[in-house]
């Protein structure tokens, strides 16, 4: 049976001593799941705390691509995930076997794949290095110059990278079915209610919200643009979880949160499958553990370290 809110959160803090526990969680988690992390981040934040921690269970509060990265990171420490179903659109939308297939029918190409990190560990053992929102323009900067890029899975990321960087590149075409779901008609109304407001977005929205946008970037990069404008409205145009954070780190802020055409905000499914209470039974019990096959771990392994060399 449930316990109450604050027997929880304490019976949580218990097994986290206990257990020598990290809890990390995404920005796109609930406030009360942010609140008890000892973490919170995007996607390249929570990659480096993985590899740096020296817990020997690891929480990961997030979608199940980001717990495989915890685990590729660190094979030797137990990864649990509070609900094994929490998956991820993008991840869905390139399965490993079809992009293998892919590159082996274009061998001639002599692809260098890229991949945002929102993709299984099969997919990230297939690339050459992978990338986050935050770090992607710098990592396709550094790409070879006489290879041409594949990128996957995400193609309007990949889209605006090609913006940033002036690089072309073949793009899967993935998407976020949250991300996709913001529309210029929705944004613009809301413009309407609040015409003094800027509007920041994140890149895995589509061209036409892009171009509504005064700033494109990561999550992390948000917190940032929120506490350093005068501005006092912002519509944040991203999975609706990020204005907890927003809320707490700039306060004195009207954070507006980016509409669509069929509600006042957006949330992800996936993100929200994880509860506290599935929190605290996954510390108590350790399942669902993530668990891969080393060879597959060995080779995602490499390019998620290139990534993070190449991001400092």
């Amino acid at each position: 049976m449930a316990t109450t809110s604050l027997d929880l959160r304490a019976d949580i803090l218990r097994l986290k001593k206990e257990r020598n526990a990290v809890i990390l969680a995404h920005n796109y988690q609930t406030g009360d799941i942010q609140d008890i992390a000892d973490y919170v981040g995007d996607s390249l934040g929570l990659a480096y705390k993985a590899q740096e921690t020296d817990a020997d269970v690891i929480a990961f509060c997030g979608v199940h691509f980001m717990a495989e990265t915890a685990k590729i990171v660190n094979p030797n420490k137990t990864v649990v995930l509070p609900d094994r179903d929490a998956g991820c659109s993008l991840e869905e939308s390139c399965p490993a076997d079809e992009l293998e297939k892919y590159i082996t029918d274009n061998a001639d190409k002599n692809y260098y794949v890229i991949a945002y990190i929102n993709c299984s560990a099969g997919v990230k053992a297939l690339c050459d290095v992978i990338c986050t929102s935050g770090n992607a323009v710098k990592i396709v900067n550094q790409a070879p110059a006489d290879r041409p890029i594949l990128f996957v899975p995400d193609a309007n990321l990949g889209a605006w990278v090609m913006e940033q960087t002036g690089r072309k590149m073949d793009l899967w075409q993935g998407a976020c079915y949250v991300h996709v779901e913001f529309t210029q008609n929705s944004i613009n109304k809301i413009k309407e209610e609040h015409p003094d407001a800027l509007v920041v977005a994140h890149p895995e929205c589509t061209t036409a919200v892009r171009l509504l946008a005064d700033e494109v970037c990561s999550t992390e990069k948000m917190v940032d643009y929120c506490k350093s404008v005068t501005a006092k409205n912002i519509i944040v145009v991203t999975e609706s979880g990020m204005l907890h954070r927003l809320q707490k780190e700039a306060p004195e802020k009207n954070l507006i949160p980016g509409p669509t055409d069929h509600c006042a905000c957006n949330d992800c499914k996936f993100m929200k499958m994880n509860t506290l209470q599935k929190l605290h039974d996954c510390l108590d019990t350790l399942e669902p553990q993530v668990i891969m096959p080393e060879d597959i771990r060995k080779r995602a392994e490499a390019p998620l370290f290139k990534m993070l060399e190449q991001s400092k």
